[in-house]
């Protein structure tokens, strides 16, 4: 019994010094951008800025790694593979498991550590799991970090005992519209490729008369590259049904270039009027031209394109933009995760605390 209380006391004191491990895992893109995991390498930057020991854990020695595509801070973070050793957890250590990986959650359910999941899409909640798999009464992850309010809630539909925390994406100061005058080019960014191809042959199509216009997928371009062509751009696309948060109009606006967009299945925060209704009519704010149907985006361009020409793009849309802005920076986010991430910390203290005091009054 002293030698139980001696480890959980030593198990504290590891959480109060934070001499722990948060571990996140992490798929191997190869070297193609993928904003999610971008936004984790975010997470394990913050931490090890705050003082913790965070790491990028994968699974193969062969990692092709971020450095292609985001800056070298981000590549130079601790990484470590899972290939080739025992991965040892403790008690006062953290796993953070995005959703998708359900068969890894199984792997690690008897780990002793504090295990967290990372849903940044809900389309993927289900891809691996089991035929009435839980995440909490089969693998112990009965807590759930997600990025928007709306995906919380279907977690909650989902698995009503776990508990969800909200930390919404950032977007990097260098997202901002050009010093000159924007460039007849339209960016354009699509979950499946093909529906930038459909949108961009019909539009041209239709509209024989815009052919000096340039589209560009932006697709595969490092991060800041990414920003920088996005800030030239007069106009941005985007179709993403499944979208958990949709980065990419966010981004679009801190560029103050409208965006002509899809709905997706959960409507994001950023693109909602909130107020008091009984919710049963989702009223959109006018920091976009918004569609639900997705082949009548060639027209809405051709629509916006004349405005553009003209310079008579409306007010009431370029106010929606400007009323957008500043969001999601990466000071507010930095601010979320440390709160989240502490709370996790306390919690965990907490819980041992009460095992400890619990055996010394057994003993």
């Amino acid at each position: 019994m002293k030698d139980k209380q001696t480890d959980i006391i030593k198990l504290i004191e590891n959480l109060e010094s934070k001499n722990f491990g948060f571990y996140f895992f992490t798929l191997d893109t190869k070297g193609n951008p993928v904003a999610s995991i971008a936004n984790i390498y975010e997470h394990v930057k913050v931490l090890t800025k705050l003082g913790y020991n965070a790491f990028i854990l994968h699974e193969k020695n062969d990692y092709h790694g971020v450095g292609e595509w985001l800056d070298e801070s981000y590549a130079k973070l601790p990484h470590i593979s899972i290939e080739g050793q025992n991965l040892n957890l403790s008690t006062s250590d953290f796993i953070v498991i995005p959703e998708i990986f359900s068969n890894v959650m199984d792997q690690v359910k008897g780990f002793p550590c504090k295990k967290i999941v990372l849903s940044q899409s809900y389309h993927y909640i289900l891809e691996l799991l089991g035929l009435g798999k839980r995440w909490d009464t089969d693998y112990g992850f009965k807590d759930v970090i997600t990025t928007s309010e709306e995906q919380a809630e279907y977690v909650k539909e989902l698995f009503p005992l776990v508990k969800t925390k909200v930390i919404p994406v950032s977007v990097p100061d260098y997202f901002k519209p050009t010093d000159k005058i924007k460039k007849p080019i339209i960016s354009i960014v699509t979950r499946e490729q093909n529906d930038a191809l459909r949108i961009v042959k019909s539009f041209y199509l239709q509209n024989p008369i815009f052919k000096w216009v340039t589209f560009r997928e932006l697709r595969g371009l490092s991060k800041e590259q990414f920003a920088k062509t996005l800030g030239e751009s007069c106009l941005a696309v985007w179709v993403d049904d499944i979208a958990g948060f949709g980065t990419f109009p966010v981004e679009a606006m801190e560029c103050e270039t409208p965006v002509i967009g899809k709905i997706p299945n959960i409507v994001p925060e950023w693109m909602k009027v909130q107020d008091d209704g009984d919710g049963s009519e989702i009223m959109l704010k006018d920091n976009g031209i918004w569609t639900n149907n997705v082949l009548s985006i060639p027209s809405l361009i051709s629509k916006f394109m004349q405005t553009w020409v003209e310079d008579s793009v409306s007010e009431v849309l370029i106010k929606g933009i400007e009323d957008s802005k500043g969001q999601y920076t990466t000071e507010k986010q930095e601010k979320i995760i440390k709160d989240v991430y502490e709370a996790y910390v306390l919690d965990r203290r907490t819980e041992l605390e009460s095992v400890l005091e619990k055996d010394l009054k057994e003993a």
